[in-house]
């Protein structure tokens, strides 16, 4: 997610089945060549952040909401992702609080405040989460919660101001919990989702080995990620179907 995510798709057997990538999740992949390796130790000056995050690929506007349905594992989610208006302050950096709520059967599964900023070169920094799972009725912290600045963990980018084929970055840095990565595939061909049809779509592939996975995803400008699936070592997939804004 990146921050952590449960994904999103359509509702009823055929239409999830039809979803699911052939031959995915039949065994874990091997890491990608592009993997980073080795020391990692960004330096983050609150001096060299932006106000607001409004990077084309991974704009955050308080008061807009992203709706996503899903399959995780044969079984229909709903995601539920909400820029809220409110601020944590991580590394003295001020950032913007994303709420993210997984919802199944109707039910709340998951709750993960993601806490992002913005650096002036339109990086878009990820420092930090707290995760909840729901257990006998009430949620639970997770153990893969983190923040930077605490126990050693380190901001990653989450998407780059000017993403370019080739590119790889870090994404989280939280030994051994939260090891993410990512790697700009290039730009995709038309992409359909329930929201729209989309041109000119920014490819990204991420990958961890604390779930050793490969994950695809789609961005478009303007509006964000509209797609993700998981193309070895899993069966996962979600899609953009409606975006709201408020005031």
């Amino acid at each position: 997610m990146n921050a952590r995510r449960s994904y999103a798709l359509v509702p009823g057997i055929a239409l999830l089945a039809a979803l699911a990538p052939a031959g995915a999740g039949s065994s874990p992949p091997k890491a990608p060549t592009w993997v980073l390796r080795g020391k990692y130790a960004p330096s983050i000056r609150p001096a060299d952040f932006v106000s607001k995050i409004d990077n084309r690929y991974f704009p955050l506007t308080p008061g807009t909401t992203f709706r996503y349905r899903g399959v995780k594992d044969g079984v229909a989610q709903v995601d539920v992702m909400a820029v809220t208006k409110k601020v944590k302050y991580v590394l003295a950096v001020k950032c913007t609080v994303v709420r993210d709520t997984v919802f199944q059967d109707g039910k709340p599964l998951e709750l993960t405040y993601d806490w992002y900023a913005q650096d002036k070169q339109g990086n878009v920094w990820y420092m930090g989460e707290a995760s909840f799972d729901r257990q006998n009725g009430r949620f639970v912290r997770a153990s893969d919660s983190w923040e930077a600045g605490v126990n050693h963990a380190k901001p990653g980018i989450i998407m780059r101001g000017h993403p370019r084929p080739g590119a790889v970055y870090r994404q989280e840095y939280y030994p051994p919990d939260a090891l993410d990565q990512a790697h700009v595939v290039g730009a995709s061909a038309t992409v359909h989702v329930p929201a729209g049809t989309f041109e000119r779509v920014l490819v990204t592939d991420e990958w961890s080995p604390v779930e050793p996975q490969i994950e695809r995803k789609w961005y478009v400008a303007g509006v964000g990620e509209i797609k993700e699936r998981v193309t070895a070592g899993g069966h996962e997939q979600f899609e953009l179907v409606k975006v709201t804004r408020s005031r």
